[in-house]
């Protein structure tokens, strides 16, 4: 059984509200999960002290046990405390303008 931290969305229509919980990774979304952890509310300002609220000894707990965290919950890890911070690779070069835009840019701009 793959053990995942992830988010399960709650809330109204475009009011979400997640909440952190270990479940089997084949467990859908917001369906079946084995322990709420926390909780994430993206309504609130980023530096609102309840927008992200974690119990650290039950996540660290859930670590040791095998748990992975999914990538936004692994940022959210990252930044308390509870887990190295994730890398994360810059930006593909695929979605920046091609060559001919680039040098039209270049030759209004100079």
């Amino acid at each position: 059984m793959g053990l995942k931290i992830r988010l399960a969305r709650a809330g109204a229509k475009k009011r979400p509200y997640y909440h952190i919980v270990v479940a089997d990774s084949r467990s859908p979304r917001d369906g079946r999960f084995i322990e709420a952890v926390g909780s994430y509310n993206p309504m609130l300002p980023s530096d609102h002290a309840d927008r992200v609220r974690l119990k650290d000894e039950r996540i660290s707990h859930w670590l040791k046990e095998g748990a992975l965290a999914t990538d936004r919950v692994a940022k959210f890890l990252g930044k308390a405390g509870l887990a190295p911070m994730p890398v994360f690779r810059e930006q593909p070069i695929q979605s920046a303008p091609k060559k001919k835009a680039q040098e039209r840019a270049a030759a209004a701009g100079g």
